[in-house]
């Protein structure tokens, strides 16, 4: 009988020391990261049959379970995931809205600074200190291209160099997590959880949500496979995947993330990834970087293509004077074509099919990447081009056609059906521009050609202003237009320096419009008339004269008004036609304001992200956090249990001392 006690008793007593134990584990432990709760389940041990009936035997330690729920922990990890990805991503936006300054230092300061050196030349059109004024602002702005350009190539350097070390970090914490599984799956055999070991994954697994948005699945054996990217394994069992950094395909000067699987590194879709900071880098990377790139290209693009259209359209002091073309002031970066690594190659591996680039009107082109390909139907010759914007827009196009300002030529052979190509019409502008005018005497202020109204005019026409459309005018060709009547009819011919007449026409003139009325053309001039022209009166347009170039500010004054000009972003319709656009300082003013937008939507986004992270992380905590108050009350539970159990004891070994006192010699 009294065995039975002790029996009871040292049941109890190991019962309760275990209980202590656990609960002085949990205390030791209730600062450290990802533990969760442990508890002692007891059980009742089986009892003892009797002729009078049956006598428990006391108590047993079932297990020591971990408080855990499965779903408040993917939770919370699902939610760091997005928090990470959008922290990620608004840390560098805000470093890239860096490279859009406003005032002083920007792009739009380095415009306006341009344009008023202009006006400055229109208004001392001969002046050597003047012209170089105009110089060295032209170099102010392409440095300031050049290093908004090289901003953007710090950031990608900068993106491409953090997935390296975040991918380092994601592969050690897979290899971790597949060493951890083959110890839980060892501890199987021994009936009982580990509880120490399942925590410890679940940090890792939970610090591989930072990075990666991962789902897991639980095997038979207690192992536990994460997967990524829509299905992509990383963990099986006790065997890990590999992640790498690789040159993106379509654009190998960025990034792209890779999975190591069967002696291959096939790229993973960013946009299947979902959260962690690696989604963030990359759609940063992708598009926003890309987009900013974009925008300052297709500024510095309009800006050197129209004043070097308008340079070339005057007459420079280059000696001997009114001789020498004028030549361009800036260099621009050329469009590019990349094609796709995985496109066709020849056996010593260069790319079977090409395209060719080739900028017609600076002024139409967009701030976007396009993406070529031969035209999914199937029909030969015709092609499907990808304007990368949001939301895309689609057209099939011809080798040689026209669109947004650019022509798109297809060589020999043509690309096939998995060919593809990524055409950057603007991407590289900013980073190859530059000023390659050197000479001030360059600078072309004068107009090749001067208007004036006969002395005997009746009429109050004057010459309002002369603006050359096409360059060069033929040398030494004198244009006279003359009315024929009040109602604004005239004719005109443009006659060489033996006075034979080169070309003669018609046309009729209306207030506000100029001569000649497209698209007829006399010597690549539009002449707008001030005042009312009478029948009999003649306007004379002729080269001007060597001596009066240094005094003419005609051009000069074209390119001065570039400053209101509508040159940057036009809409080009099929038929050539262009609409809309903004200046070069509204350009830069909605530049800013895009990449503004998307800084404090991501601030937004960032701090949303953030807030249910902490609230799905507390609600996990709460489930299975360690809660000292409680731990220190079932200390005290347990330890009164303990003693009890002692006192059990110690009855027992009393009664057993008795029965050997009332049964000795």
């Amino acid at each position: 009988m009294s065995a039975s006690l002790l029996s009871v008793g040292l049941r109890a007593m190991t019962a309760n020391y275990t209980a202590i134990q656990t609960t002085s584990h949990n205390i030791a432990n209730a600062n450290v990261a990802g533990y969760s709760r442990q508890q002692v389940m007891l059980a009742t041990s089986p009892s003892q049959y009797s002729g009078s009936g049956f006598i428990g035997t006391g108590v047993d330690v079932a297990s020591v379970t971990r408080a855990h729920d499965d779903f408040l922990t993917h939770q919370a990890a699902t939610a760091t995931s997005l928090a990470a990805r959008d922290s990620a991503l608004q840390d560098r936006l805000t470093q890239l809205q860096q490279a859009f300054p406003l005032g002083t230092g920007g792009l739009g300061d380095a415009t306006s600074q341009f344009m008023a050196a202009m006006s400055d030349l229109a208004s001392q059109p001969g002046d050597s200190a003047t012209r170089q004024t105009v110089l060295s602002q032209a170099q102010n702005l392409s440095s300031q291209f050049n290093n908004a350009s090289s901003q953007f190539d710090s950031l990608q350097a900068g993106v491409t160099q953090d997935l390296k070390s975040i991918v380092s970090e994601v592969n050690g914490l897979a290899q971790s997590i597949a060493k951890v599984n083959q110890q839980i799956s060892a501890a199987k055999g021994l009936g009982q959880p580990p509880n120490d070991l399942l925590d410890q994954r679940d940090q890792l697994v939970a610090q591989l949500s930072r990075h990666v948005q991962v789902s897991t699945v639980m095997a038979d054996d207690n192992t536990m496979s994460v997967f990524i990217a829509g299905g992509q394994n990383l963990v099986l069992g006790g065997q890990s995947a590999s992640l790498q950094i690789t040159p993106d395909a379509q654009d190998p000067s960025r990034s792209a993330l890779s999975i190591a699987s069967g002696g291959k590194t096939p790229a993973l879709d960013p946009n299947s990834l979902g959260g962690g900071d690696i989604a963030g880098l990359l759609q940063f990377q992708n598009h926003d970087l890309v987009d900013a790139r974009n925008l300052v290209g297709q500024m510095a693009a309009a800006v050197a293509g129209a004043v070097n259209h308008q340079q070339l359209l005057g007459a420079n002091l280059q000696p001997p004077a009114g001789t020498v073309p004028s030549q361009p002031i800036f260099a621009i970066g050329a469009p590019q074509v990349v094609p796709n690594t995985n496109n066709a190659k020849d056996a010593s591996g260069k790319y079977l099919a090409k395209v060719s680039l080739t900028v017609t009107d600076p002024s139409a082109l967009q701030a976007s990447d396009y993406e070529l390909r031969a035209d999914p139907s199937g029909v030969a010759g015709q092609y499907q081009l990808t304007r990368l914007s949001n939301p895309p827009q689609v057209r099939t196009i011809a080798s040689g056609d026209i669109v947004d300002g650019m022509r798109i030529d297809i060589g020999v052979p043509a690309p096939s059906a998995t060919d593809r190509f990524l055409l950057q019409p603007v991407g590289q502008a900013a980073a190859g521009m530059g000023v390659t005018l050197q000479d001030p005497m360059g600078v072309a202020a004068a107009s090749p050609l001067i208007a004036s109204t006969a002395a005997a005019n009746t009429g109050t026409a004057s010459v309002g202003s002369l603006t050359m459309l096409t360059q060069p005018p033929q040398p030494a060709a004198t244009a006279t237009v003359t009315f024929t009547n009040d109602s604004g009819a005239y004719t005109w011919s443009l006659t060489d320096a033996s006075n034979t007449v080169l070309a003669s026409g018609t046309g009729t003139w209306q207030a506000g419009q100029a001569i000649p009325t497209p698209p007829t053309d006399i010597n690549g001039f539009a002449l707008q008339l001030a005042g009312v022209p009478k029948s009999g009166d003649v306007i004379t347009v002729q080269p001007t004269p060597a001596s009066a170039l240094s005094s003419n500010n005609g051009n000069a004054r074209a390119l001065a008004s570039l400053r209101d000009a509508t040159l940057v972003g036009q809409n080009q319709a099929s038929d050539g036609t262009l609409s809309g656009g903004s200046t070069a300082t509204d350009a830069y003013a909605s530049a800013i304001a895009n990449i503004g937008v998307r800084v404090q939507s991501a601030k937004s986004a960032a701090s949303i992200s953030s807030a249910v992270a902490t609230q799905a992380s507390q609600a996990a905590s709460s489930t299975s956090g360690v809660n000292l108050d409680e731990e220190a009350a079932r200390l005290i539970q347990y330890q009164q249990s303990y003693q009890a159990a002692a006192k059990v004891l110690q009855i027992a070994q009393s009664l057993f001392q008795t029965v050997l006192t009332t049964m000795g010699p």
